[in-house]
Parts: C-alpha cells; sequence; structure tokens
C-alpha cells in the first residue's frame, strides 16, 4: 500500500464566520496544496473538512499518516469517540445529537477506504507543513 503524508488545518474569522481550510499532502517527495472556504462556518467544521478533503483527493487506497493540530478530530478517532457515538445512535456521552454528524460519516467511511494514522501537532508551533496549512487556510478566507 502506497504511504502518503497529509497535513491539514482550518480556520475561522469569527466563529461561526467566515471559514478556510487546507491540506498539504507529501507522496513519494512531490507535495500538492488544497484549500477552499465558506462564508458561514465554524472552525471545527473547517477542521474536520480539511481532513475530509485531504483524503478524498486520494486517487486509490493509501496508508496515510494524517497531521492535525485540532484536538477534535484527533481524539474523534485516536480516543474511539466517533465508535461510541455510532452505538449511540450519533449521541454524545450526555445524550445530545453530535454536532457535523455527516461530515464525521463521510470523514469515517473514508477511514475504511485508507489506513489512516491520526497525528497531533502542535499549532503555531514549528512544523513547517502545518504552518503552510494554517497560511493556506487563512488565504482561503481572504479569497471568498
Amino acid at each position: 500500500m502506497e504511504k502518503v503524508t497529509i497535513y491539514t488545518d482550518g480556520a475561522c474569522s469569527g466563529n461561526p464566520g467566515p471559514g478556510g481550510w487546507a491540506a498539504v499532502l507529501i507522496y513519494n517527495g512531490n507535495e500538492k496544496e488544497i484549500s477552499g472556504g465558506n462564508q458561514d462556518t465554524t472552525n471545527n467544521i473547517m477542521e474536520i473538512t480539511a481532513a475530509l478533503e485531504g483524503l478524498k483527493s486520494l486517487k486509490f487506497p493509501c496508508e496515510v499518516d494524517l497531521y492535525s493540530d485540532s484536538a477534535y478530530v484527533v481524539n474523534t478517532f485516536l480516543q474511539g469517540w466517533i465508535d461510541n457515538w455510532m452505538k449511540n445512535n450519533w449521541k454524545t456521552a450526555s445524550g445530545s445529537p453530535v454536532k457535523n454528524q455527516e461530515l464525521w460519516q463521510e470523514l469515517y467511511n473514508l477511514t475504511k477506504v485508507h489506513k489512516v494514522n491520526f497525528n497531533k501537532v502542535k499549532g503555531h508551533a514549528d512544523n513547517k507543513y502545518n504552518n503552510r496549512c494554517d497560511e493556506l487556510a487563512r488565504e482561503a478566507i481572504k479569497n471568498l
């Protein structure tokens, strides 16, 4: 199985407000940057969308090291929150409906196509790819 590294980030100007997402895909030494945005969204939606769009851009099943500075995205998979949500009919531990269910379902389905290893990276630190994603996501907001 081919190995790909994906860095993702989401940004919002106001929460909710205009938002942007970005991903940098690294495969065989090549880098590809993708980004986009939405006029009226939330930071969490942009973080999930960045991971989704990164995975959706893969042309065949891959082993993916996905890096995000969003504890929400990473912990949903690493701590099994998504499994519990599905078992509980998309309700949180407190019984309220899971926010962004459609996006989570789509992301979950992509983790069945690709072998995804979720990794938490410190935001706004010294990781050049995370910083580049942040820059691209912010540019996407300006271009809305």
